[in-house]
């Protein structure tokens, strides 16, 4: 008997195929997967926030920060409301700061103005916890951590006057052509010689008249200059605003002065 007439027996062929689902069927069917991809991504989120929140906080203890500048201490060169990318990596491998670097470093005791300090604490409380979140991850400043920016002016060993015969400052006997102060400023209005002790840091503002810098606190423990333990890192780049972006680099002023000279060294 041919195959044609042949009935098949239970089990033997292929199951006949449901009618395909319709329109309802196919909508109920979308909806249930976008729920499940809803939830999926729900429980994602956490997950992503905690990923990003432990990178942020890496690259702020260890690599980069972002610092809001406070005052017009630093003006031109950076402005008040600018946010600095500060290098915090080199110093893990015993860089030190050198002479024309801009450096943010923690509060050696007396420095900051009590209206700075007050700028950043006198908000609401909501504002104010908003504020501390943002600053846990960088991106701004802790009012409990109350760090400064300044130019290195002088580095252990130097000897820095100001002025000479023409009004300039020098270091180590070099006269500094400072063209990356504010307009209008002297290098000092405040005459003075110092040689800065061995593991500290002279530095100023590159707004001179409106900086209270190592000039000012001369009658602290190292006579004005910064203990090198104290600088949290060296400022790289302007991020913020977008017009105001660019590198920061020592100026070339800096570049012919000499080494300081060894105790007895009279130079013959």
């Amino acid at each position: 008997m041919g195959r044609r007439g042949r009935t098949r027996g239970a089990g033997e062929g292929p199951e006949t195929a449901g009618p395909p689902p319709g329109r309802a069927e196919r909508r109920r069917l979308r909806r249930r997967v976008q729920r499940r991809r809803r939830r999926a991504l729900l429980k994602e989120i956490p997950l992503l926030g905690g990923v990003a929140l432990l990178i942020a906080l890496l690259l702020k203890t260890f690599l980069f920060q972002a610092f809001v500048i406070p005052s017009g201490s630093m003006e031109q060169t950076i402005r008040i409301g600018d946010r600095v990318i500060v290098d915090k990596l080199s110093p893990w491998f015993g860089s030190t700061p050198e002479r024309g670097d801009v450096v943010v470093f923690r509060d050696p005791g007396g420095w900051l103005g009590h209206e700075e300090v007050a700028a950043l604490s006198d908000d609401s409380t909501v504002t104010r916890r908003i504020k501390d979140g943002l600053a846990f991850v960088g991106v701004l400043p802790s009012a409990d951590e109350q760090d400064l920016i300044k130019r290195v002016v002088g580095v252990g060993g130097d000897h820095v006057v100001c002025c000479d015969a023409e009004g300039r400052m020098t270091v180590n006997g070099t006269p500094l052509d400072e063209d990356y102060l504010h307009p209008g400023d002297d290098p000092s209005a405040m005459p003075f010689e110092v040689t800065v002790p061995e593991g500290t840091l002279w530095v100023m503002g590159d707004h001179r008249s409106r900086s209270a810098d190592s000039r000012e606190h001369r009658d602290g423990p190292y006579g004005g200059a910064v203990a090198e333990d104290l600088v949290v890192g060296r400022a790289v780049a302007v991020a913020w605003p977008v017009g105001h972006w660019g590198r920061l680099t020592a100026p070339d002023a800096f570049s012919s002065v000499p080494g300081p000279r060894a105790p007895g060294d009279d130079g013959g």
